[in-house]
């Protein structure tokens, strides 16, 4: 239902939204479902496999690097950056020991006191 000036009325969907959340829910459901679907077995190749094994990294790192290189949607114009800074010490250490735990604990020990203590 839409209002006098053609704006929907608040707290009704119109037929529109509805369809494309039916719509959503039902790629959602057919992609998830697809491998029970099939009648036989179905494997990735052995390429597929192995490209597989990057994409937690790759996935991390796309969340992560954004995240410590900008703020506010701008690159981060000052080296004077405690993030820079836990981010470096966290790689050090996770290239040296190969713990993640000790990476986080590692880069939160350089990092709160550089933003906390010093503002960065």
């Amino acid at each position: 239902m839409r209002s006098a000036e053609g704006r929907p009325v608040r707290g009704q969907t119109d037929l529109w939204t509805l369809a494309i959340i039916l719509g959503l829910a039902a790629v959602t459901v057919l992609t998830r479902c697809f491998f029970f679907i099939l009648d036989r077995p179905w494997a990735l190749p052995s390429w597929a496999q192995r490209a597989l094994q990057y994409a937690p990294v790759a996935a991390l790192a796309g969340v992560v690097l954004p995240e410590v290189v900008m703020t506010n949607g701008q690159l981060v114009s000052t080296l004077f950056d405690a993030r820079l800074f836990a981010a470096a010490a966290g790689a050090a250490l996770y290239f040296w020991r190969h713990s993640v735990l000790l990476t986080l604990i590692g880069g939160m020990a350089v990092y709160l006191p550089l933003h906390l203590g010093l503002g960065w």
